[in-house]
């Protein structure tokens, strides 16, 4: 069974499109997939987070870490 899909307009800043399109050249995925992606990640992030769990960058060399805090 295929899923109905919805089109969008996105509407980005140069700098945005720049980074948007960087991702997808390195990540070898269409602009598409990469938006794909980012939801899905921040879908996941919320909802642990709404849950009460935190979100932690490490640095293990530096033995620093850091915790992102979201709006």
């Amino acid at each position: 069974m295929t899923e109905a899909k919805k089109t969008m307009t996105l509407n980005l800043s140069v700098e945005e499109m720049t980074a948007l399109e960087e991702l997808a050249r390195e990540k070898e995925l269409s602009k598409t997939g990469v938006i794909r992606q980012a939801l899905r990640l921040y879908q996941l992030i919320h909802e642990r987070t709404a849950a009460g769990e935190k979100l932690v960058f490490e640095d293990e060399k530096e033995g620093k870490k850091a915790e992102v805090m979201l709006l």
